[in-house]
């Protein structure tokens, strides 16, 4: 066992998870609901993971697999449900019912209001152990029997040593638990050559429904968050700075981006969020190493293109938390020997499904004919081609029967 100097003595726990989003959470609530003791690591503070602006489309299996696992209770109740969205592009506006199509729906529920009552659940409810703004996490002898992590407790500047039987690396893209995958990992990135300028908007939806704005000048969204909110996007060079982009030029640039004949033009509100992001994406082969298994953002980013984001970690999670379970209480190893590939099938598969539709998004504005041609001819068969539009509403739905 590696030595962890001028640390108290070692606590011990059968997991622990390094990371308070919606992947750590659900994997923490899993466990307790089993029984099985696991102590949760958070960088930051239990105030700000409540409140930090993310995603806000659920698919119908992720919310169904957190209603299965008493988690879903406050969502249900509170969510919104959409059966459609609408492609503007060439002045025209194009309705694409995949609730007719499939009988299911995207849940529209910000991701803050999602961790706070994964939150309350694992720590109020079910008497997990979760300890908040904690520094310099460490992880050791993770090719052992009894791996563990080091942390130091930023009130007392005190180090602590965790003894455990698995590490869940639950921390997102900038996390510590990405930094000691070993020489042999692969991970697969790919840059689309865009930013996004995200936005958050005091003002009431203007639509019923989500906008995807296909303009020469770039990609634009409107996305509800709730009756007061509304999150915008606007393509902009990758690496531009939200400066640029004053209150008149954002709201000029929406206006027209999401214009269609016959439709209003959009309410206007104070900008609360203004950030640039960069379109990538990346995914890491194996999401495993030593008694290490990774989930969501740590082990796959997926840019916000389609969406994914959130399920792909509650997908990870789900897996993740139930191999666990099976593990530490029946001993079958099964679900965890076969974790990352299992994971990996739908990962790609999203992978794939976003950079079609960031195809479509940003070919018009890429400068290129031949790319802004093969865009239109897209959406053309999308609306006209029963097939085609089936094809898409499985992969926008993630409804696919087995990946």
């Amino acid at each position: 066992m590696t030595s962890h100097p001028n640390s108290v003595a070692a606590q011990r726990f059968p997991v622990v998870v390094v990371g308070a989003g919606p992947a750590g959470l659900t994997v923490g609530n899993i466990l307790r609901a089993a029984d099985v003791d696991c102590l949760v690591l958070e960088a930051e503070t239990r105030a700000f993971i409540e409140q930090r602006p993310r995603a806000g489309v659920i698919e119908e299996w992720a919310v169904r697999g957190l209603e299965r696992r008493g988690l879903a209770n406050t969502l249900l109740e509170r969510a919104q449900l959409h059966t459609e969205c609408e492609f503007r592009f060439a002045g025209d506006r194009f309705r694409f019912s995949y609730g007719e199509l499939t009988g299911q729906h995207h849940f529209v529920y910000p991701q803050p209001l999602l961790v706070t009552d994964l939150v309350r659940e694992y720590a109020d409810v079910r008497g997990g152990e979760i300890r908040f703004g904690v520094q310099d996490i460490e992880l050791h002898d993770l090719e052992s029997p009894r791996p563990s992590v080091s942390y130091t407790d930023t009130e007392t500047g005190q180090r602590h040593v965790v003894e455990c039987e698995f590490v869940a690396g639950c921390d997102g893209a900038r996390g510590v638990t990405r930094t000691v995958l070993p020489p042999t990992t692969t991970v697969s990135r790919h840059d689309y050559g865009v930013g996004w300028l995200a936005l958050l908007a005091e003002a009431p939806p203007s639509s019923d429904c989500v906008l995807f704005g296909i303009h020469p000048h770039g990609f634009a969204g409107h996305m509800a968050r709730s009756p007061e909110v509304t999150r915008y996007y606007l393509e902009c060079p990758p690496g531009d700075d939200p400066e640029n982009w004053s209150h008149e030029r954002v709201w000029s640039e929406l206006q027209s981006r999401l214009r269609a004949d016959g439709t209003a033009p959009l309410t206007e509100g104070r900008l609360i969020e203004k950030r640039v992001l960069d379109m990538h994406n990346y995914v890491v082969e194996p999401m495993t190493s030593g008694r290490l298994f990774l989930a969501g953002d740590a082990a796959h980013l997926t840019a916000p293109i389609a969406a994914k984001g959130m399920n792909l970690a509650l997908h990870d999670a789900f897996l993740l938390g139930d191999a666990l379970v099976a593990y530490l209480g029946k001993g079958d190893g099964s679900g965890l020997d076969g974790y990352s590939e299992t994971c990996l099938r739908r990962v790609w598969d999203y992978q794939e499904f976003s950079q079609w539709l960031s195809e479509v998004y940003h070919g018009p504005s890429s400068g290129d004919e031949y790319r802004a041609g093969t865009t239109f001819a897209r959406l053309r068969r999308l609306f006209t081609s029963p097939a085609a539009a089936a094809a898409f509403a499985e992969q926008y739905l993630g409804t696919a029967s087995a990946y």
